[in-house]
């Protein structure tokens, strides 16, 4: 049985220690690959053990990995998921069929390469991908699903040579570190791009478009868009999703094309056998959110009274979240809202639902923007609310006005979902005490 504390105080280590981009932002990020090359190289590069999945994309990349692992795992494939940040517990980031990595072999890891960690220092998101790619070759996975963390081209996960790469979409998002326009984003996420290596992108525009077929013709890889494929035509309602929100029919038509370019690998086809049916796909897509453990994706926490969460949390991503938002039946509409220092706070500020009353709150992390500053910005643009200090306050705040009808969500970034998650985690059936 493992030692909680000794367990709880490595993994203190590494956040004290490696700083993660999730915490603390840009001071965390690290270019360049040679780090993760070498630790890869100490580790007898597990991930060549396995064929892999590669997911790369500015929104959509979390679902669209997660879907294409419970499709998979509905097939009778043993998967592994690898994805980031968590929500709640470090070892989100890390699952075999749904099952998060155990404490004790996140604890032995740890310990054993405490040496090389001390000696080269790895970024947090380096540490993580070689914990990921070790455990799910002792898990002798069939297949590993490998979500990028930021970016592409010098991203910890672009050393694994995948069967099929994924790019799911481009918009403006960490700019200081990926560039500050379209195209310079869509050539980083572009270089998960690899040598005769199928890629199959989810969404383009104009530019991107040009962008992805270079570098494809450059490296001998045959591409596929999604929005032009067989799948083209797809609405989210053709098949039943346990994912509901609006973003879900672009991801959806994004797996769906992933999977029939990989239907044509024989390597995966001799992965998948006999369970590769239309039926065991439509049944692993009808369950993604409980057979994988994906949160905070249009996620109810309270049905009496409706209290909806959702992780999107820039431009682009708001925009569909607060569409569906406004589709909503209520009477009121309440909002706890916050943000990460680092977004375009300004064009965000123009998304936010002009009927609601807001709860101007701050996650729990350095890089969470002062409530009071995200409040004074709404307000001069005559949006109303209040300050809370924290979620936990702003949940108990809604609940003390409270009336029938009243409908609220919560987002603005990953982090202030995660509490919100946790609150109701623990103070199950909140509303009904």
């Amino acid at each position: 049985m493992v030692d909680s504390d000794k367990y709880n105080q490595e993994i203190e280590y590494i956040f004290r220690q490696f700083p993660s981009y999730q915490q603390v932002g840009k001071i965390a990020y690290k270019e360049g690959l040679e780090t993760m090359i070498e630790f890869d190289r100490r580790l007898g590069h597990p991930h060549r053990d396995y064929p892999v999945i590669h997911v790369a994309g500015t929104n959509g990349k979390g679902s669209v990995s997660h879907m294409l692992t419970s499709a998979l795992m509905s097939c009778g494939v043993r998967v592994g998921l690898y994805t980031s940040p968590h929500l709640i517990d470090f070892r989100e980031r890390i699952k075999v069929n749904g099952v998060m990595i155990s404490k004790e072999e996140v604890l032995n890891f740890l310990v054993k390469w405490k040496p090389f960690m001390d000696e080269h220092k790895p970024s947090f998101f380096e540490i993580t991908t070689a914990m990921a790619f070790d455990h799910f070759r002792r898990e002798m996975v069939d297949i590993a699903v490998i979500e990028t963390g930021l970016g592409g081209r010098l991203d910890s996960t672009n050393i694994v040579t995948p069967l099929v790469s994924v790019i799911t979409n481009i918009a403006l998002d960490h700019i200081e570190q990926l560039g500050s326009t379209i195209s310079a984003i869509a050539t980083e996420k572009a270089g998960i791009i690899k040598h005769s290596v199928p890629v199959v992108i989810g969404e383009y525009t104009t530019s991107t478009k040009e962008i992805f077929e270079s570098v494809a013709n450059k490296m001998g890889a045959h591409i596929v868009f999604s929005q032009d494929s067989l799948f083209s035509e797809i609405k989210a309602t053709d098949y039943e999703l346990d994912l509901t929100g609006d973003c879900q029919t672009h991801n959806l038509r994004c797996v769906l094309t992933t999977l029939s370019v990989l239907s044509l690998n024989p390597t995966f086809i001799n992965v998948v056998g006999e369970g590769w049916s239309d039926e065991n796909i439509r049944n692993g897509l009808r369950s993604t959110a409980m057979a994988t453990g994906l949160r905070g994706r249009w996620e109810y926490l309270s049905k009496e009274p409706p209290v909806v969460c959702d992780t999107g949390h820039n431009v682009n991503g708001l925009t569909m979240v607060f569409s569906q938002l406004r589709r909503q039946s209520y009477k009121r509409l309440f909002s706890i809202v916050g943000f990460v220092a680092d977004k375009d706070i300004e064009k965000i500020v123009g998304l936010l639902p002009a009927d609601s009353y807001f709860f101007f709150t701050q996650a729990k992390i350095a890089r969470a923007l002062n409530a009071d500053i995200l409040a004074s910005k709404c307000m001069s643009v005559g949006l109303k609310g209040e300050v809370c200090p924290t979620v936990e306050s702003a949940i108990i705040r809604f609940k003390e006005i409270y009336k029938e009808g009243d409908y609220l969500f919560v987002g603005g970034s990953t982090f202030i979902v995660a509490e919100a998650i946790d609150f109701f985690e623990k103070n199950a059936n909140y509303f009904a005490k």
